[in-house]
């Protein structure tokens, strides 16, 4: 492994690249990767490169915050070997990686007793996508005017309930006069231009919807807050949801999304608690990935959105 990085960074430095790096290069193969975790020397090694070299993006050579060799290694336990960079669609180097280059991620996989279950690959195209602010908040408006139920009406003077007589003569009274005492200006009267059963929806293409979902799922990922489990509850207590919950950092409220239809067990398990709900994929929304500040999924549950996120829009 080692002979075979060793000549790729040979190969690199013929074609161009800067030759303050080869040194650091092949201490950190010599070493092990691990040496870059948090250390001083990674952020040396990258002050080290000149700005149009690390930011070109047919480098194969990535970091992450330089906490990494791997700009798409996610977790908190650098794993060496375990997804070559050849495995990855798109690669750059930077001393912290940006938001929104559409590169494949690379994440861990634990269950709610935070054993290893592996890694996984999340599409770029999905999860990594440039947060936008105005798309969101237009998902939003149509998703909240869509719910409306639109049942609100109110009786117009020819359906308020009274009598049609006219309630006095028209001159002589030196009073006011009227018509009919199921006018708005009596008491129990008819309400004019109020409101009357219709719909709220607003029409938005199903490209910007589609787009909506995958900045909330990109700006999940970018902050910290996604968290990919094995949803397998050993039985429906409570107390197990509970204890998974209090050992996640700076949460509040959690959203467990499930590939096909909730588990009884883990229905019944969360029913009891206000700060956790459960949806299965098909339902998951913009409205509710930001109504909650961590996202579970499932293996499952991310396959299926990233198949939906792929399928073609019908026009």
């Amino acid at each position: 492994m080692a002979t075979r990085l060793l000549s790729r960074i040979s190969r690199r430095s013929a074609a161009g690249l800067h030759r303050a790096t080869i040194g650091p290069l092949r201490q950190c193969v010599a070493g092990g990767f691990h040496s870059l975790s948090g250390s001083s020397y990674s952020s040396d090694f990258v002050g080290r490169l000149p700005a149009k070299e690390y930011m070109q993006p047919n480098s194969s050579l990535i970091t992450s915050g330089c906490r990494y060799f791997s700009t798409l290694m996610h977790g908190s336990q650098p794993q060496e070997g375990l997804f070559p960079p050849e495995l990855l669609t798109k690669q750059i180097l930077t001393p912290e990686r940006p938001l929104g280059q559409y590169a494949d991620l690379v994440t861990r996989i634990t269950n709610f007793q935070n054993e290893d279950k592996g890694f996984m690959v999340l599409a770029g195209d999905v999860f990594d996508v440039p947060i936008r602010k105005d798309i969101v908040h237009r998902v939003v408006r149509w998703q909240l005017a869509k719910r409306q139920q639109g049942t609100h009406s109110t009786k117009t003077i020819s359906e308020v309930s009274g009598t049609g007589r006219k309630p006095w003569r028209q001159k002589g009274t030196g009073r006011a006069r009227h018509g009919t005492l199921r006018g708005p200006q009596f008491r129990h009267g008819a309400t004019m231009h109020g409101p009357k059963p219709r719909s709220h929806a607003i029409k938005l293409q199903k490209k910007v919807r589609r787009l909506g979902l995958k900045i909330a799922l990109s700006a999940r990922i970018g902050e910290g807050k996604a968290i990919f489990d094995d949803l397998g509850m050993p039985s429906h207590k409570t107390k197990y949801i509970v204890s998974a919950v209090s050992q996640m950092e700076n949460t509040k409220k959690v959203l467990l999304v499930d590939g096909g239809p909730i588990n009884d067990n883990l229905k019944l398990a969360t029913q009891n608690l206000h700060y956790v709900n459960v949806l299965p994929s098909i339902g998951l929304n913009v409205y509710s990935i930001l109504q909650h500040d961590t996202l579970v999924m499932t293996r499952d549950a991310v396959n299926r959105i990233v198949e939906r996120m792929h399928t073609p829009i019908n026009r």
